[in-house]
């Protein structure tokens, strides 16, 4: 581009498009330049928000995540960023966000619709990623809102399974146990009109 507005006698602005807008949104998400990133969500009919890396198909929400930022997290929910967005190795940002024990970041994408039990490319959901680093509150909060401790990854092993291995504090199990126990008796959610 540079070469052919040298050509016409023009200089290239500064900052010509060398890369994408995805692009662009991604380096100001991680380098947490709210008014960059803002003016490029402002733009009409703009789906950057779902912007992926190229080489790693990480969205926003997965940057914010790592970095356990919940305003940026919220900010990017609310500006309608999709919670789930796999990477390139199936990690959701609710699994990355379990994974490293983020509570305020499962809960923030829980609420804004995240999916419990999707795992990533080793079966792993983010209960189970919760169960393996033995964190209680975690597993409460997932059991709590919906996520199956009887989902097996590809090992063919549940959460529930895991919770009662041997070495394991008989606590993770019984948080699964007891989060159940205090679902039960709440209504299932009901879909559509209610005469």
């Amino acid at each position: 581009m540079a070469a052919a507005l040298a050509a016409l006698g023009l200089a290239a602005p500064a900052g010509a498009q060398l890369y994408s807008e995805g692009y662009q949104f991604l380096q100001a998400v991680k380098n947490r330049e709210g008014d960059e990133a803002t003016e490029m969500l402002n733009k009409p009919g703009t789906t950057i928000v779902n912007a992926r890396d190229v080489s790693s198909g990480e969205t926003g929400l997965h940057i914010t995540v790592e970095r356990r930022d919940l305003t940026w997290t919220e900010f990017l929910l609310q500006q309608g960023a999709n919670p789930n967005i796999a990477d390139n190795r199936g990690r959701t940002p609710l699994i990355a966000a379990a994974q490293i024990g983020f509570i305020e970041g499962v809960e923030a994408l829980i609420e804004a619709g995240a999916q419990l039990d999707i795992a990533n490319e080793t079966g792993e959901t983010p209960l189970i990623a919760a169960v393996h680093a033995r964190n209680i509150e975690l597993i409460e909060a997932l059991v709590s809102a919906g996520a199956d401790p009887d989902r097996a990854d590809n090992a063919g092993r549940t959460a529930r399974d895991y919770a009662g291995m041997p070495g394991v504090s008989g606590r993770v199990l019984n948080a699964i146990e007891t989060a159940e126990k205090e679902n039960d008796g709440e209504p299932d959610r009901i879909y559509g009109p209610v005469f």
